[in-house]
């Protein structure tokens, strides 16, 4: 089979296309026939060497994947050769086949495609465990979203709405500014001049954002600080823009406001009954109409550089799939 390896840390050029030996059926697991793969910056990093957890050398990117089962270890209930399936793999999802754990999977409904259903686990768990278990969103509440465009932006932008809330999306282009409003965003906020504060303030009649979601991180932090709202909270989840901020923990102290980590690899392994629940809902929201993952670029597994690239230089519009 077909796969795509990274064998040393660098850009994604250098990474190779090789036909590899199938995987093995460990007990547990079931091999899936990879039809699409969606790509995280979590991938990004894993290939440059920057990741908190590296596999082994050599090793595939690709962190979540939608496929059909093909073998099913004789441990295994609940799954059978045939089903079309999806679910987080943590990498290796840039091959033809994957051997990944039963308990990780989940039902493709038929209404949604493959690349949809290998997009939606991360970005739309990550935000959903944000929201509701570490925010408390409640209805009638304020959220603003940075990087309102991306894969885990647009997935906040849309369950944000689901759950009753005034969204202000915020982003670097007025093109990617369109994609949240079409996802249901209630105000726009354009910070390619860097003025956010003041923005966020004007939208709100100078209280600020009772919750804020940043996977953006790098300077505009700092301005996520001084936009929450009294007893609001500031939801941590990535650093796409390069820079891990120091915390202006004066500002915590002066808005009585909450600083709010979001590791939902964590979660989900930890809490495993809870993620299910939340996944449940989700897929509820999914049939409802509510949310409609959006596929913003999709690629051939030959062009897996140009599909990494299109991720790390931040032009992502919705999730970019990798089709096997």
């Amino acid at each position: 089979m077909k796969a795509v390896l990274c064998k040393s840390y660098g850009p994604a050029e250098n990474l190779t296309l090789e036909e590899v030996s199938e995987p093995e059926l460990r007990p547990g697991h079931v091999i899936v026939d990879v039809k699409a793969s969606a790509l995280n910056f979590p991938d990004v990093l894993m290939i440059e060497g920057k990741y908190q957890s590296q596999p082994e050398f050599p090793f595939s990117p690709g962190g979540e994947i939608s496929g059909v089962i093909s073998a099913v270890a004789s441990d295994v209930d609940g799954w059978k050769i045939g089903d079309a399936v999806f679910g987080g793999s943590g990498h290796g999802g840039f091959a033809e086949k994957l051997a990944i754990s039963a308990k990780g999977l989940k039902s493709k409904p038929d209404s949604m495609s493959f690349a949809q259903a290998s997009g939606i686990s991360t970005t739309y768990g990550t935000s959903y465990y944000a929201l509701k278990q570490r925010a408390n969103l409640q209805p009638g509440e304020t959220l603003l979203v940075l990087g309102a465009a991306g894969g885990v932006g647009l997935a906040a932008v849309e369950l944000g709405k689901a759950m009753g809330a005034r969204v202000i999306a915020a982003a670097s282009t007025d093109e990617k500014l369109a994609v949240a409003k079409t996802a249901g965003a209630d105000d726009l906020i354009n910070y390619s001049d860097g003025d956010l504060k003041d923005k966020v303030k004007a939208l709100t009649g100078g209280k600020g954002a009772d919750v804020i979601y940043d996977p953006v991180g790098g300077p505009l932090f700092d301005q996520c600080m001084r936009s929450i709202n009294w007893y609001g909270r500031v939801l941590v989840v990535g650093f796409v823009g390069g820079d891990i901020p120091r915390v202006p923990t004066n500002l915590v102290l002066l808005k009585s406001c909450q600083l709010v980590g979001v590791f939902y690899g964590a979660f989900s392994a930890r809490f495993p009954d809870d993620n299910a629940q939340n996944f449940a809902e989700i897929m509820s929201m999914f049939e409802a109409g509510k949310i409609s993952p959006l596929i913003g670029a999709e690629y051939a597994l030959d062009e897996y550089a140009q599909a990494l690239n299109c991720l790390a230089e931040r032009r992502a519009v919705g999730k970019v799939v990798v089709n096997i």
